[in-house]
């Protein structure tokens, strides 16, 4: 079965083309990484597909509804969660807390706060489920801005996987982690995605490699090359035009 499917999606911004006619499909249960170089029009087609832009033209079918030009929160009320490039939290809060209200958010489609404070056990007890997957428990009373850069990472993706999504797409989670940081967090992106569908933009070419089933390049705007990681690495074109020769 299906879980995203674009068909001929363009963007442009007040005359600039950024994304012209992007197709593809990614298979439910897939971990699929989107690749290109800079200005390939990755990160605007990580929100023309969240909803925090809206298509110039093309369709957008999310697990076989169309979802095009649907605001960010109603698609979010579907099952896809994103996480973002850069860090978005409520840096006042603790973990717990900022964990607390995106669990908040799934218990609530429409947040009411008046039900929700009615479920406060379960909602405190989910909440700890969350933290304890993501090896964050140590961190729960811990306000989000004295975090390590690497724990604010994970807990960008404790805030996506605390609505259990049907889809979790993350936008380079491994940006600014040194080598060590970045080979522990691949790892905990596996288990804690294990069996759910993951679409990634991500700059580190063995990240995406270890991490991909399938691989889709952009290049200016353009789908360049679908396919799996053997086939994106023997590829010429790919690498003219992204991964660079030796």
């Amino acid at each position: 079965m299906t879980a995203l499917k674009l068909d001929r999606v363009y963007k442009d911004f007040s005359g600039l083309q950024v994304l012209t006619g992007v197709s593809m499909e990614i298979a439910e249960g897939e971990r699929h990484a989107v690749i290109g170089p800079n200005g390939a029009g990755k990160s605007t087609l990580f929100n023309v597909i969240t909803g925090y832009h809206e298509p110039t033209r093309g369709k957008i079918f999310f697990q076989g509804r169309d979802i095009t030009g649907h605001p960010a929160h109603r698609i979010a009320r579907l099952g896809l969660s994103r996480s973002f490039q850069i860090i978005n939290n409520f840096p006042k809060m603790t973990v717990f807390e900022n964990v607390r209200n995106a669990v908040i958010s799934k218990f609530n489609r429409r947040f009411n706060w008046v039900s929700a404070l009615g479920r406060a056990e379960d909602i405190r007890i989910e909440t700890d489920r969350v933290l304890e997957s993501l090896d964050m428990l140590d961190s729960r009373d811990i306000p989000a801005a004295e975090l390590s850069y690497g724990n604010q990472r994970q807990l960008e993706l404790a805030l996506a996987l605390a609505r259990d999504p049907k889809m979790i797409m993350l936008d380079e989670p491994t940006a600014g982690l040194d080598v060590e940081e970045t080979r522990g967090f691949v790892e905990l992106i596996k288990r804690v995605t294990e069996g759910m569908t993951l679409m990634v933009v991500e700059h580190d070419m063995d990240v995406v490699f270890n991490l991909a089933d399938r691989i889709t390049v952009l290049s200016y705007g353009e789908v360049l090359l679908s396919g799996d990681p053997k086939e994106i690495r023997a590829s010429e074109d790919v690498k003219n035009a992204y991964l660079g020769r030796k």
